[in-house]
Formats: structure tokens, C-alpha cells, sequence
């Protein structure tokens, strides 16, 4: 599983909107959807509150590891 797909299954799993979850890294919705969807890269920055977030290992955000 890569990095966007993951992405997308963490925020389903609380039963996240894109929106809500742009808050967090203070993007649009818009905005978010496109790092989701693979038109825009996720900065490392955002990788970190979102990891904080989620309360996830970076390894696991990036598919590195399944735990």
C-alpha cells in the first residue's frame, strides 16, 4: 500500500470528510484531495501532523511497515 492509499484508508477509518482532515495540515479540501489523489506531493511537514494525528508511525503512513 503506498503512501496516498494509506492516506485514504486511515481518514475513512475514523470516518473522516477530506475537509476535516485538510484542517489539520491547513490545506483546502481541495487541496488535501489533490495530495490524495496523487496530483500533489505531501510535503514532510504534513507527514509529521498527520502522523501526530492519526497517532502513526511514519514508517506506517508510507507503507513501509503494516503495524
Amino acid at each position: 500500500m503506498n503512501y496516498r492509499e494509506r492516506m485514504r484508508a486511515l481518514r475513512e477509518d475514523k470516518d473522516l470528510t477530506q475537509l476535516q482532515v485538510a484542517k489539520v495540515i491547513n490545506k483546502s479540501q481541495q487541496g488535501y484531495n489533490h495530495i490524495e489523489t496523487g496530483r500533489a506531493e505531501l510535503k514532510i511537514e504534513d507527514l509529521i501532523k498527520l502522523c501526530d494525528f492519526y497517532n502513526v508511525s511514519a514508517d506506517y503512513f508510507i507503507g513501509r511497515k503494516d503495524k
